[in-house]
């Protein structure tokens, strides 16, 4: 009989972690670097539509500075950080007529996926501006999570993905104290920290070190799942696509993913297109 039931990440960890910064700015070139050293995985949300002119020169003291198209592809279009939609020219969604949304999203996703070669899901309300008007946008744009900047200083699995809203933003006043809780965290259910920012606001604020403190704290860790946005909601997808038997012990997996979970304090995964006998 099952009486405890509870899903775990890759490999059978019981925690995630993944970060999401938007607006393709230079700053992001040293936020990959920082990420790669420490093993993290970010998606980063862009404006295909604001790409800076090729070879443009910023004025001394400019602090928020696109990259160019060719500049973003070489900086994200490798080790495995996701590239994700942010509006085309970075609106107010919820000021816009649905058909500007659509055209907004669309025109976004599609340039991207010509400039980086990929299929993309993702996204990040600009300025956090959303209503429920805009999902349903996204929704039918093929979009299926949606990034807010509403911080719940928690680690709850989403379950409304189209309102996804992050654990903190970086400038979080409590930040360290939530990495500190979330590494301690030593329960049965899966936990996700969902850090999200800007880049260039490193710059801005001067607090580079804040970033790398944060990353030196969590990186490393043999419990935590480092990845991107879109592995996170695929995988999660994945656990919830399970088929049971009607008695329970039988569990059939119709997904792509190999999925892990703990039945009654005993860890199982089951392969992909695998029927496993559990109990």
């Amino acid at each position: 009989m099952i009486t405890k039931f509870f899903m775990r990440f890759p490999g059978g960890r019981p925690k995630a972690f993944t970060l999401s910064y938007d607006d393709g700015v230079e700053q992001d070139i040293r936020l990959t670097e920082i990420c790669d050293k420490y093993g993290l995985k970010c998606t980063f949300n862009l404006n295909a539509g604001l790409y800076a002119p090729e070879g443009t020169v910023y004025p001394e003291g400019r602090i928020h500075r696109r990259m160019t198209r060719s500049q973003c592809i070489e900086t994200f279009n490798k080790n495995g950080h996701e590239v994700a939609t942010h509006g085309y020219t970075h609106p107010w969604p919820a000021k816009l007529p649905d058909a500007a949304v659509v055209y907004e999203i669309m025109k976004d996703r599609e340039t991207l996926e010509n400039d980086f070669g990929c299929i993309i899901k993702g996204h990040a309300y600009p300025y956090g501006n959303y209503n429920d008007s805009v999902v349903e946008c996204l929704n039918k744009c093929g979009i299926v999570y949606a990034r807010t900047t509403k911080a719940t200083e928690k680690f709850d699995i989403p379950t409304d993905w189209l309102r996804l809203h992050p654990t903190c933003h970086h400038n979080q006043h409590n930040i360290f104290e939530l990495c500190d809780k979330f590494l301690a965290l030593n329960t049965e259910t899966p936990h996700l920290f969902y850090l999200w920012g800007h880049s260039y606001e490193f710059e801005g604020d001067n607090n580079w070190d804040r970033i790398v403190e944060v990353c030196e704290k969590i990186s490393g860790k043999d419990d935590i799942w480092y990845a991107n946005n879109i592995d996170i909601y695929n995988y999660v997808q994945a656990y919830n696509s399970l088929i049971f038997s009607a008695d329970m012990t039988k569990i059939y997996n119709p997904s792509a993913l190999e999925v892990f979970f703990v039945l009654n304090g005993k860890n199982y995964s089951v392969k992909p297109g695998e029927t496993i006998t559990v109990g």
